[in-house]
């Protein structure tokens, strides 16, 4: 299939559009897990356990398997650039709620708006981008995007981190909203018109979910990316109780597993396209291996610094990979498939967040590690091969 622009952008104007889904991206992460680096403070200001706080990763989670299915096809025939700054802004409004949030029940319903703008904009994310640029660029496109991605990922939580215990959790999530309105902006700049190809319908995302392969795929989403957060939530209170960490080496020990997502996603951008099958049996594998030895090691900090950029690597060439599979496998339906594959991962995260906090509130740290290392091995066999993840099976 050609996934060529069909508005031939120049490449210029496709560059900054792509450069501005970046820096969405990155916002979105960084909102969807600040909340992982202000686990402990937001719990004690809004009266709440840390399992329970952690749950506001899972609300998210959950609306925004609702909105990645449901988006484009309630968007019709919808200007897809419209949709896409729909989105953002409201990533703005949740944030504003947030960062006012009185009491924990206004705190869900501001993380269940961003909800919304994390699977709406990343459910479309994969087609936009295989409309801005040429065929022979989308994977360098996603993996620009998935820059972001990484960029949150190194600084978003040890900034966080140090900058809760300066000026609160509240000001943490204030000082992100002019930096999304600008964005918004930008965005509404740089994105062209981008006309809906065709009416998307709920008929249209199930004929894509019947293709076995395609099912197959989303069951081992669901295992890589639940065992992933059934850790990575909850990894604050890890470092705080095994490796015995003040905020500083906190901080420092997150910009480690963050930096080290550059290295990821540039491995994933240049790898995706001729070992795709092996980066996804492999990967999961080495994370399960990674999170072992945290507990195992997890008191030698030289030894958790290296492990936990080894994860932070893995865990940003995940999604590129499996977004890369989607432009090769299935790139005749890449919004419906975009959708299914985007759910996949949003109610991943909301199983393992939940997953976790409820074995840590009841059985210690060591038991929500145990857990995603299974998991993640699960994932490792249902790729297997990778010959029923292709098309042509």
């Amino acid at each position: 299939m050609n996934t060529s622009s069909t508005l031939d952008l120049r490449p210029t104007n496709g560059q900054g559009a792509v450069l501005s889904m970046s820096l969405c991206v990155a916002l979105l992460i960084a909102s969807e897990f600040m909340p992982v680096s202000l686990l402990t403070p937001i719990a004690e200001s809004l009266q709440a356990s840390d399992g329970q706080t952690g749950q506001a990763v899972s609300i998210s989670g959950f609306f925004a398997v609702a909105a990645s299915l449901l988006v484009s096809t309630a968007a019709g025939r919808l200007n897809r650039k419209s949709v896409l700054l729909t989105m953002t802004a409201l990533m703005l409004v949740s944030l504003v709620m947030i960062a006012a949030a009185p009491n924990f029940v206004v705190l869900m319903i501001a993380r269940a708006l961003l909800g919304v703008s994390i699977g709406g904009f990343w459910s479309l994310s994969t087609a936009v981008i295989m409309r801005l640029v040429p065929a022979d660029r989308v994977s360098g496109a996603l993996a620009m995007m998935f820059a972001g991605q990484a960029t949150a990922a190194a600084f978003a939580a040890p900034v966080g981190s140090y900058l809760g215990e300066v000026i609160g959790w509240r000001g943490v999530f204030w000082l992100l909203v002019p930096i999304v309105a600008a964005n918004l902006l930008w965005q509404a700049v740089a994105l062209p018109s981008l006309p809906a190809r065709e009416s998307q319908s709920l008929r249209s995302i199930w004929r894509v979910l019947r293709r076995p392969y395609m099912t197959r795929a989303l069951i081992a989403v669901l295992f890589t990316f639940s065992g992933a957060f059934a850790m990575f939530t909850y990894l604050r209170p890890f470092l705080e109780t095994v490796s015995e960490v003040g905020v500083q080496m906190l901080s420092m020990m997150l910009l480690v597993l963050g930096c080290a997502g550059f290295a990821g996603t540039f491995l994933g951008g240049r790898l995706t396209n001729g070992h795709v099958m092996t980066l996804l049996r492999c990967l999961p594998l080495a994370m399960a291996a990674a999170t072992l030895a945290l507990l195992g090691f997890g008191h030698v900090l030289s030894l958790v610094a290296i492990l936990l950029a080894v994860w932070g690597a893995i865990n940003t060439a995940l999604p590129i990979s499996w977004m890369g599979w989607v432009t090769q496998e299935v790139g005749d339906a890449p919004e419906a498939a975009g959708g299914l594959m985007v759910g996949a991962i949003q109610l991943a995260i909301l199983l393992g967040a939940t997953i976790g906090g409820t074995l840590l509130d009841n059985l210690g740290i060591s038991a929500t590690f145990f857990c995603s290392a299974g998991l993640l091995t699960v994932a490792g066999m249902i790729v297997g091969s990778g010959r029923a993840l292709r098309a042509e099976a």
